[in-house]
């Protein structure tokens, strides 16, 4: 850390998934972090194993849907940093449903940053940001399938420089937000990791060609986001694949090492 002082951080959505997750991590690091959250409401999420899941104390957590701008915007007073986890998590949603949520909550949350000055973020983007290749291009349709016999022993690994290829509403509001926090470092001095988010469930392991190539452990997960926070503090702006050491995986992670200085640790078919 660049001083002694705790490091106030934010997590939107901290009782979904992978917000409680990144949560527990933190929490668990009470010399170096003091932890808030918030959500738009104080169950968790479907997605999110409701016996594992760490409450906030009241006095750390608010109530604040990511359409609420101004319910946004009391959230982040006084912090230091933010992880903007929250969102609209399902492929399958509409393009409102990703619009209240996923595109105008992020922007709400940047807006948010600089009325406060807060100047550091890691943006949970997702690895459908690229998903269009793994369903319409080989060799990675062929790991999507489970065709391995067709796969090459070498073949390109999609990486942050490559064009992304978003699928549907869900996959192109992440996209899009990635934009828009380019936006923000250029023109408010923000520093900000977007980081393209694998298959993470509450399950902890894979077991199809589909979850197996793009799944996340919880321990990649959290260790990878935190140590995006840590390089906030500098100055960047970046975009990292976060997925564990999978024999299928498709996305690079050599860059995630070269920047945040973590390799995976999980592989999907050990788990």
């Amino acid at each position: 850390m660049a001083d002694s002082r705790k490091v106030k951080v934010h997590i939107t959505g901290v009782y979904g998934l992978i917000g409680n997750l990144v949560y527990r991590h933190l929490h668990a690091q009470p010399d170096r972090y003091d932890v808030y959250g918030s959500g738009r409401r104080t169950m968790n999420s479907t997605r999110a194993d409701a016996e594992s899941i760490l409450r906030l104390p009241d006095d750390h957590f608010m109530i604040a849907d990511l359409a609420d701008a101004s319910a946004v915007a009391q959230a982040m007073q006084g912090m230091d940093a933010v992880l903007h986890i929250g969102a609209v998590p399902n492929p399958d949603a509409s393009f409102q449903q990703v619009l209240d949520s996923n595109i105008r909550g992020t922007h709400h949350v940047l807006e948010a940053c600089r009325q406060a000055g807060v100047k550091r973020m890691v943006y949970a983007s997702s690895i459908m940001a690229t998903w269009g290749y793994y369903v319409y291009k080989e060799p990675y349709r062929s790991i999507r399938e489970g065709r391995y016999d067709q796969v090459p022993d070498s073949f390109h690994l999609v990486n942050h420089r490559d064009p992304t290829h978003p699928t549907e509403p869900y996959s192109a509001s992440k996209v899009w937000a990635e934009g828009f926090c380019r936006t923000y470092v250029d023109s408010h001095d923000m520093s900000i990791i977007c980081l393209r988010i694998g298959g993470v469930n509450k399950e902890n392991s894979a077991t199809t060609p589909v979850s197996q190539a793009v799944w996340c452990s919880h321990r990649d997960i959290t260790e990878i986001t935190e140590r995006a926070l840590i390089a906030t503090e500098k100055p960047i702006y970046d975009i990292c694949y976060a997925v564990s050491d999978n024999r299928y995986r498709w996305v690079d992670m050599e860059h995630t090492r070269d920047l945040l200085g973590y390799w995976p640790q999980d592989k999907a078919e050990e788990s």
